[in-house]
């Protein structure tokens, strides 16, 4: 089941996420101007604006798990960008593309051996991913807040939404799944919300709310915060890698 999202809250607090991507932004720079990338997890399409100017006379397609976030991407982007509901574990395109590309998400996809599998499929041969999501050691401290307070709630406990891979297992599931010139490494990346505990609630808590009964949701958020400092510790797992050749 897909993680539900307050996508406008999530848009307006998105921030970090914004700060994050320039990053792998910068990475794709000097890709062809023709090429057809897909980005994946594109939330409300704010990160996906910037990327349509890498390849102005290229494709964007877009793709997210939220309708909600769908629905925001789409009125942002409108016909520049075709956006559509997919989970990453589904997705099927009609033609590989040249570059997949993707930031804060994949650590809320299940599964990563088959992750990586589906993203080949989905990409030319010589065709580039170049992403960043949370890695090995993200947000320690928030959830070990997350964890006291989940001790009282049974369908919490010792449960976890996220992936947060090593670049060693990740870069392993790579070399697995067909890439070459694989590259991952993470990068500590402290990070001061504006609003904190609209943040927390949105883009940490909102898998954890939704497993709650409405009334359990505010006492269980006020919990957590009440142990989360700033800055948040995010580490952020990058990855770089080359689709094989045929």
């Amino acid at each position: 089941m897909a993680t539900p999202w307050d996508a406008r809250t999530y848009d307006q607090t998105s921030q970090p996420q914004q700060s994050w991507a320039q990053d792998v932004l910068d990475r794709l720079s000097g890709i062809d101007p023709t090429s057809t990338v897909l980005d994946v997890g594109c939330g409300t399409g704010r990160v996906t604006q910037q990327l349509l100017e890498l390849v102005p006379q290229g494709t964007v397609l877009a793709i997210d798990a939220s309708q909600d976030m769908v629905d925001l991407a789409r009125a942002r982007l409108g016909d520049r960008v075709r956006v559509w509901r997919e989970s990453a574990l589904d997705l099927q395109l009609e033609q590989p593309v040249d570059a997949i590309f993707s930031t804060a998400t994949l650590h809320w996809v299940p599964d990563h051996e088959r992750l990586w599998r589906v993203f080949a499929k989905a990409l030319r041969p010589g065709g580039r991913a170049e992403i960043q999501c949370g890695g090995e050691g993200n947000i320690a401290s928030v959830r070990r807040a997350i964890d006291i307070a989940a001790a009282s709630h049974p369908q919490l406990a010792g449960w976890s939404p996220w992936e947060f891979a090593s670049p060693a297992t990740t870069e392993r599931r790579l070399r697995d799944a067909g890439f070459v010139d694989t590259r991952c490494w993470l990068e500590s990346r402290p990070t001061w919300p504006e609003d904190v505990g609209a943040f927390v609630r949105t883009s940490i808590l909102a898998a954890h709310l939704e497993r709650l009964a409405p009334e359990r949701r505010e006492p269980f958020a006020q919990e957590v915060l009440e142990r989360v400092d700033v800055p948040l510790d995010y580490v952020r797992l990058n990855i770089s890698a080359v689709r094989a050749g045929p």
